[in-house]
């Protein structure tokens, strides 16, 4: 059927009402709305009061000392009404946070930031006949001492006062009409390329009906003029999902494209497709064959992890959460990607840019917060027994021993508190706590490079005095802290740190650490990694040369000998620390927990040596082990490294 000169001609009076509201800023009329002001509150306990009904009126925009209030008859099926606590904010706000609401009227959403905090007020969904557009600015209430200051639509300021209430009026115009012909204009013909931007803003849907000869069904995504027909995502509904829906024979597809909702997190990347799939009034999971969701995107370097993903409503349905549970990613090429999943719900692929999403990281988190408070109370306890030991002994390795266990408390006790520190402290704590927390790994790891050297010198400087303590203090305590300093002169290192957990990837695990920028991770690999690999590399040689000299010793034919005399040179020189090299498929989760637990463990496991090395002293009556004789340190080489 040919086009109509009026239906072009209303296509072209619309495009040019919202072009005309999103190139100058602002209008007296906008098809999407994008409000932004500053809520100046008081101390009382704050809260978010939502009141939304069906129609095309008004929407009221409100504040005062303790809520924040949305309210109005704007929207096609959406409907809440909620009063939803915001007492950490509170604690955040210093009397005032900034705010913006998004409505998109093509999909009937509703999205509130409320400072870092997202809340969806309204989901996302397909295209209805009526919605609530061309909103313009209605008459504004009294200037208060609380309310909202600096209201502005679209970054244009409409009154720097502090107003108690913002009006916004509404106009109804049929939705699905107008995304139906914005669809339906030949690509030729189109006068206005801009009408991809109302095409790929409308969410299409499309019902399949599961009669009783259901054996599968396949259904497309609509195809966006002026784009590759490959660019479709393709979903194939299987027989068990018939078997599986008991009330209905009805199943949805709707397909998204561009939806600024699905954009959370500036760690990863969602897709421009969303696929949403429901059945009505029913929950659909553990599905015995999963659906198929081919999706077609730009090419994906190898570099980024991509993972198929479903959004999760059940946790907090004010708020988006992405999870990689109950679905499998089968790439097909850097072009497309099939998911594979055995629920109902909203699905995508998430690409990871950096970090990459951590698996099981609440049992790692669980571990590794144990493992350094018992290597915390382990070191202060070590830490005693040297100290009285160097009171009745002169050997030279004690004040090593010492060092090394200082550092490894101070590692430990920095690392269990890293977290609460994040959430309480926030970016500001974050920047000193990180500084601290690189400064103690990087002095642990000079201990345990010191540990490396005296060894090599005990083999192969027999005849020449080993360096004074003070020397050893200097290396191990004042010399990490030069490049510590010198990156926190320059600034923009240390900082927040988010850990991306696969199982919610919405919601991080932050700590303080270094920074995930540019500049931060080249600081990251100059110093932390390159200073791992040369005590990794020098430790492993060593070990190496000691299990040459030691093997054919007496002493070796008893097993627990030859066990704690090579592991614990292993916790000495840090060489468990070079599982960190080794994290790849598909030992990845193995890999992790071993690090886990070695590292966070080790100044328990540093306690334990010592005390058993102690005990087989005694065992033995002061032989071997407690000789301290000074004959050939060759010969004794073993012999002086254990009995400190």
């Amino acid at each position: 059927m040919a086009q109509r000169p009026t239906d072009s001609l209303k296509i072209g009076l619309f495009l040019f009402i919202l072009l005309s509201s999103e190139t100058t800023g602002s209008s007296e009329n906008d098809l999407y709305l994008d409000f932004c002001g500053t809520w100046l509150h008081g101390e009382d306990f704050l809260s978010l009061n939502v009141n939304l009904s069906t129609g095309c009126d008004e929407l009221l925009i409100s504040a005062n000392k303790s809520s924040l209030s949305i309210r109005g008859q704007i929207t096609a099926y959406c409907t809440r009404h909620d009063v939803i606590p915001l007492n950490r904010l509170r604690s955040d706000s210093n009397g005032s946070i900034d705010f913006c609401l998004y409505w998109e009227p093509l999909l009937d959403q509703l999205k509130l930031q409320i400072g870092k905090t997202n809340f969806v007020l309204c989901w996302p969904t397909s295209l209805q006949d009526s919605c609530c557009t061309d909103l313009s600015n209605g008459p504004n209430k009294q200037i208060a001492s609380y309310g909202i200051k600096n209201g502005m639509v679209k970054k244009d300021i409409i009154s720097d006062n502090t107003m108690t209430a913002y009006s916004f009026e509404g106009q109804p115009t049929n939705c699905k009409e107008l995304c139906d012909q914005a669809s339906q204009m030949s690509n030729p013909d189109r006068k206005y390329v801009e009408t991809q931007h109302i095409e790929r803003h409308c969410a299409h849907k499309t019902e399949v009906e599961m009669k009783e000869n259901f054996s599968g069904s396949k259904v497309t995504s609509h195809a966006i003029p002026g784009e590759p027909s490959e660019s479709t995502t393709t979903v194939y509904l299987p027989l068990a999902l018939k078997e599986a829906a008991k009330n209905t024979s009805k199943v949805v597809c709707t397909f998204f494209r561009n939806n600024s909702l699905f954009q959370e997190g500036h760690n990863y990347k969602v897709l421009n497709d969303v696929v949403g799939i429901t059945v009505e009034n029913e929950v659909i999971s553990n599905l015995s064959e999963p659906i198929r969701i081919g999706f077609h995107h730009d090419d994906i370097p190898k570099m980024y992890t991509r993972k198929c993903v479903s959004w999760d409503t059940r946790k907090d349905p004010l708020q988006v959460n992405w999870l990689m549970d109950g679905c499998k990613t089968k790439r097909r090429g850097t072009k497309q990607t099939e998911c594979q999943c055995d629920h109902l719900t909203y699905f995508s692929v998430l690409v990871q840019l950096e970090p990459r999403p951590v698996r099981h990281l609440l049992a790692l988190t669980v571990i590794t917060s144990l493992g350094c408070a018992v290597s915390a109370i382990s070191c202060v306890g070590l830490i005693i027994f040297l100290c009285r030991k160097r009171t009745r002994s002169k050997e030279q390795s004690i004040p090593i021993h010492l060092g090394l266990a200082v550092s490894l408390a101070f590692l430990a006790l920095l690392f269990f508190f890293t977290g609460v520190l994040a959430n309480v402290g926030g970016e500001s704590v974050c920047t000193w706590v990180g500084a601290m927390l690189h400064y103690a790994l990087l002095s642990s790891f000079a201990w345990m490079g010191i540990q490396v050297f005296h060894t090599f010198w005990l083999v192969f400087m027999i005849f020449t005095p080993s360096p004074k303590a003070y020397v050893w203090t200097l290396v191990g305590f004042v010399l990490p802290g030069v490049p510590v300093g010198i990156l926190a002169a320059v600034g923009d290192i240390y900082g927040v740190r988010e850990v991306v957990a696969s199982d919610d990837v919405s919601n991080p695990y932050r700590m303080c650490w270094i920074k995930e920028n540019k500049k931060a991770f080249l600081a990251h690999c100059f110093t932390t990694m390159t200073v791992l690999a040369i005590l990794v590399l020098s430790g492993f040689v060593m070990l190496f040369l000691v299990y040459r000299k030691i093997r054919t010793r007496d002493e070796w034919s008893q097993n627990r000998v030859a066990f704690f005399s090579i592991w614990g040179l292993s916790c000495l020189f840090g060489t468990t620390w070079g599982l960190t090299f080794l994290d790849f498929e598909p030992l990845s989760d193995c890999i992790l927990f071993l690090f886990c637990i070695l590292n966070s463990f080790q100044g328990f496991f540093l306690m334990l040596r010592f005390y058993m090395l102690d005990r087989m002293r005694k065992q033995a009556g002061g032989s071997g082990f407690g000789s301290t004789s000074t004959g050939s340190t060759r010969q004794h080489m073993l012999q002086a490294q254990e009995k400190s």
